[in-house]
């Protein structure tokens, strides 16, 4: 119990510090740009999605985790990793925009969808062996330029 305690808590202050990053280094930066120009490096960080595929190697994983949660997490992370690069070829064109909407939107639902499976299926802390730095530091970054990119779709 004390070990789920501190996964959460882990995430919670990853949160709050990545916020603090967003608000006070990155959003002061990407606000000043053109929208193509301010979705670049936000789309380069999201390119490296593909590290969600740890989840399907053994010995990076325990055997106790869920291949059901393990499957849905990696090739969710791989789909967003191949329309972030997609998007980063198109971003200048007309179809960049709608590759744009298509990437946020699946990008986004994928980690909800993934916190959400791991709490209800009770995913244990452990189970996720070395990639536990995956939900607890990677995961809420990803989720905090999400919202920046929405906001930048939207202007």
């Amino acid at each position: 119990m004390l070990s789920q305690l501190g996964f959460f808590v882990n995430i919670a202050f990853s949160f709050i510090a990545w916020w603090i990053v967003t608000a006070r280094y990155i959003w002061p930066q990407l606000r000043l740009r053109q929208r193509a120009e301010a979705l670049q490096p936000l789309l380069i960080l999201h390119s490296f999605r593909f590290i969600g595929l740890a989840f399907l190697v053994p010995g990076v994983v325990s055997p106790d985790l869920p291949s059901s949660f393990a499957h849905s997490a990696a090739y969710g992370d791989i789909i967003a990793a191949i329309l972030a690069l997609l998007w980063l070829l198109l971003l200048p064109r007309r179809a960049g925009v709608l590759i744009a909407w298509i990437f946020n939107l699946w990008g986004s639902a994928d980690l909800l969808r993934a916190f959400y499976e791991g709490n209800a299926g009770g995913l244990l802390a452990g189970q996720l062996g070395a990639a536990y730095f995956t939900p607890t530091f990677v995961v809420p970054l990803l989720l905090i330029t999400h919202g920046l990119i929405f906001r930048i779709l939207l202007q």
